[in-house]
């Protein structure tokens, strides 16, 4: 029979080799899973980062969102199955991994693979031996384990991968830790790539406008605020309209306000501030404008004014106090409707709006009333096509209160020293915003000196008024000696009332008229006499300074006369001359003045004023002939037509004239000391006969019946206080006069001194002897304890004593001016024609003095004919 055949023998491949070829596999599939996994993890990561990174610079459309999330799942879900096929599917037997180990170790590979087939044979032990097939398989396995498979992997790119990936996850971390918000909303940008979810920005715009409705043809300003939620702050951001140049806005607090030039067609504005971009539609229409708005302002009764229309162009309304104002719009097409309102004054609401009347084009407010403060109404309006028309349009009405007049005095000087029968005539106006019912004047006296005389108070109506007199004026004429006013200091003032219920009267700046006594005006013009005659005397000396000069220019040769040097010389010494001829043309005429206030002064001697007129003549014809002529002469000396002899005969003859001119001066100096001398001579019968006046004025009051019932006796602490402030006053009044009495007593000594007169020695001694100044501070000391008989009894012998004085230098003065006029039978023409002169300047100023008063009457006359209606 023959043999059966044997059965297949299989050799495994032995358990180091297979432990070493399952370790290999599995690093190999580790490698490259996480590969895969890091490679798909990085392409998601990388996606949403360029999403992120798009994001920050525009607005990244859907589509694109959505191709780079494809992009980046890609790699996850294209990329890492095929890579996972190729190294995991594709290596999971001993043959493929024995093929990938051949490429690092081809000998031992190749044997690897003949070890796998031999492992796979099916041969029986007659073909093939399963002891050879079993040791080459050891020793494959032998030499297997003295090398290192790992060497044979591929290069391991996981280090890389996962550094990418720890890189994009840093980058992605650190966004969303510097920017959270616009990390979460890229993240949700990135997941749904085709939603409408805005970009997030650093940079956030509160209602930003996808269309924005412009007026036609005006320039225009988008004003865009920075959100509360805006990280960025930008300093600056631009906007462009179409093509346009671009306009730049600098941030001010948190808006930006681009400014754009007058537009006509439709565009798109393109903003950009930081990394915020946005475009706004821009549609221009022409808006309805206001072409006249005007108002009805009706008055409060007590002004009785009509109500009247007032346009208000301006913008700007101004009335009364109690006024109602209805404000009326009117625009160039019909409106639909108008509000007003609400009605503010410094931002804050004082008023309610309201819906406006409307008829066509105009609109018109309710009547507003207008209080104490003024208010701004607001105007919108929006016409028949539903346009609104310009914002910000509104109506300023401003209140004024209903003043009190303004009144003042014009034409006289604030202070003005006057005779009783003089007359000063002044303007009074007056000016008011709402009407003026009247003006007057009003006048207070005071005396400087005590006297149990009432001091003069009263006042007149000058003109009368009415509701649309905003001005008044009236010319007064006052004479003191018309009311009845005697000598004292007396106040005016004018006052004006309106219409306005329990106003009292507005006054102006008020006048003191000192009204004069005959010595107390003698005196004033005495002291404006010495300034005259100062000035006079520094003329001389000035003149005499020139003539000098003139005539060292006189000794020069006749060749250096016309020298430069020489000739501006010429020249200053005209230039001088023409100012004294100013000088003494203004002395002039204060001489003349105080001349004419002299003849209205009856205690001024004929003689005096004499001496007076020939200096005041001297001075005119001085001014007036002689100077002018010098000026002439110095001036035709510089003329270059003249030859030299010309010039030098000019200087000549200016110096010949100006030398008579000094004597005439010098004789006005002397005409005006004479008169000096007279009027001081004069005034000390003036001051005697005050100063004794004061002294019974003094002594009058001390014993005034009701004054002397209640004071006398008393201490003075025990004094009601209106007779200890009267006391004090007439205190006071006594010092004054003692003081005044021994100005008198060393001016009369210096004037003896000069002048040797045996009057003036005998009141002189006669005053030492009596010792006056004594007696009188005696009195003061009395008044000061309240013994008003010791104090009536003093003051009435001092003023005894004073008036004998007095009268005695009287008789002196005027036997002196008898003496001087019948000296010269000569001059006896003269003296009569200027008395006569004088008699006839004085009955011009009568006459002017009764015409005046007559004007004064006649004032009076009108203000108690129209009585004051009681408001």
């Amino acid at each position: 029979m023959a043999d059966e055949p044997k059965a297949p023998v299989e050799i495994p491949i032995p358990e180091s080799l297979r432990r070493q070829l399952d370790q290999f596999r599995r690093r190999l599939w580790r490698n490259k899973i996480s590969e895969a996994l890091l490679a798909g993890l990085f392409g998601l990561v990388a996606s949403f980062l360029i999403v992120f990174a798009l994001d920050r610079v525009w607005q990244t459309p859907g589509p694109v969102r959505l191709g780079i999330l494809i992009g980046g799942t890609s790699l996850a879900a294209i990329f890492a199955p095929l890579w996972l096929h190729r190294w995991v599917w594709r290596h999971r037997r001993e043959n493929q991994l024995a093929r990938l180990i051949a490429k690092k170790y081809p000998g031992l590979g190749d044997r690897l693979l003949g070890v796998v087939e031999l492992q796979g044979q099916k041969e029986n032990a007659d073909t093939l031996s399963p002891r050879l097939r079993a040791a080459a398989m050891e020793q494959v396995a032998a030499e297997a384990e003295r090398r290192k498979l790992d060497e044979a992997l591929p290069s391991s790119r996981s280090k890389t991968w996962g550094l990418a990936v720890v890189s994009v996850f840093a980058l992605a971390a650190g966004g969303f830790m510097l920017a959270p918000k616009a990390g979460w909303s890229s993240l949700k940008r990135w997941l749904m790539p085709l939603s409408t979810s805005p970009r997030y920005t650093f940079t956030s715009l509160e209602n930003v406008p996808v269309e924005l409705t412009v007026p036609q043809g005006e320039a225009f300003r988008l004003s865009l605020t920075l959100g509360a939620d805006s990280e960025w702050t930008p300093e600056n951001g631009t906007a462009r309209y179409g093509r346009q140049d671009p306009v730049a806005a600098i941030r001010e607090d948190k808006s930006y306000h681009f400014d754009f030039p007058a537009q006509q067609d439709p565009g798109v504005i393109k903003v950009e501030i930081g990394d915020a971009k946005h475009s706004i539609k821009i549609i221009p229409h022409l808006r309805p404008a206001i072409r006249k708005v005007f108002a009805n302002v009706s008055y409060p009764d007590y002004l009785q004014l009509p109500a009247r229309e007032v346009d208000l162009g301006s913008g700007v309304l101004t009335s009364v106090q109690g006024s109602k104002v209805s404000i009326t719009a009117d625009a160039t097409r019909d409106l639909k409707s108008a509000t007003y309102g609400p009605l503010t004054r410094e931002q804050a609401v004082v008023g309610e709006g309201g819906t406006m009347s409307i008829s066509g084009t105009s609109a018109q407010t309710p009547p507003l009333e207008l209080g104490e403060n003024g208010f701004t109404v607001p105007i919108s309006w929006t016409d028949t096509l539903g346009l609104a028309g310009q914002d910000g349009f509104e109506v300023r009405v401003d209140s004024l209160p209903d003043g009190a007049p303004g009144i003042y005095i014009q034409g006289v000087a604030r202070q003005h020293a006057m005779l009783p029968d003089e007359t000063i005539d002044f303007q009074v106006a007056s000016e008011d915003d709402f009407g003026l019912r009247r003006i007057g004047l009003e006048w207070k006296g005071e005396f400087t000196r005590a006297t149990d005389e009432t001091p003069a108070t009263g006042e007149m109506k000058i003109v009368d008024g009415g509701p649309t007199s905003n001005r008044l004026s009236g010319d007064v004429a006052f004479s003191p000696a018309t009311h009845n006013i005697v000598p004292q200091k007396l106040t005016l003032r004018a006052w004006a009332e309106d219409y306005l219920p329990g106003r009292p009267r507005a006054y102006s700046e008020p006048v003191t008229l000192f009204i004069l006594t005959l010595d107390e005006h003698a005196q004033m013009l005495k002291t404006q006499f010495d300034r005259s005659i100062s000035e006079l005397e520094d003329l001389a000396r000035r003149e005499r300074d020139l003539f000098e000069e003139n005539q060292r220019l006189e000794m020069l040769d006749d060749a250096k006369l016309q020298e430069e040097d020489a000739q501006k010389r010429l020249q200053a010494q005209q230039e001088a001359e023409r100012q004294q001829t100013e000088r003494m043309q203004d002395l002039a005429e204060k001489m003349e003045k105080l001349f004419k206030d002299s003849a209205r002064n009856e205690s001024i001697d004929k003689e005096t004023m004499k001496k007076m007129a020939d200096a005041m003549q001297s001075m005119k014809e001085l001014s007036q002939q002689d100077m002018p002529e010098i000026e002439k002469k110095l001036g035709d000396a510089q003329d270059q037509k003249n030859s030299e002899e010309k010039a030098k005969e000019d200087v000549k003859e200016a110096v010949e004239q100006q030398k008579e001119a000094l004597e005439k001066m010098q004789d006005a100096v002397d005409k005006a000391n004479d008169a000096n001398e007279r009027f001081e001579a004069s005034t000390f019968v003036n001051r005697l006969k005050k100063a004794a006046t004061e002294e019974t004025g003094i002594a009058t009051t001390v014993i005034e019946p009701s004054f002397y019932e209640r004071t006398a006796g008393m201490r003075v602490s025990e004094l009601d206080p209106s007779d200890s402030g009267k006391l004090v006053d007439i205190v006071r009044q006594q010092s004054n006069t003692t003081s005044d009495v021994r100005w008198i007593q060393e001016d009369l000594s210096h004037f003896h001194a000069r002048t040797n007169k045996e009057a003036y020695r005998k009141v002189l001694e006669a005053m030492a002897e009596s010792r006056i100044d004594v007696q009188l501070e005696d009195v003061r000391r009395v008044l000061e304890a309240n013994q008003g008989a010791l104090a009536w009894e003093g003051s009435s012998k001092a003023a005894a004593k004073l008036n004998e004085w007095a009268k005695l230098l009287e008789g002196e003065k005027e036997d002196g001016g008898g003496g001087e006029g019948g000296g010269d039978s000569g001059g006896q023409d003269p003296d009569e024609d200027f008395e006569f002169m004088l008699r006839v300047m004085k009955m011009i100023q009568q006459e002017q003095d009764i015409r005046a008063r007559t004007r004064s009457l006649e004032t009076l006359r009108r203000s108690y004919e129209a009585q004051p209606a009681k408001p």
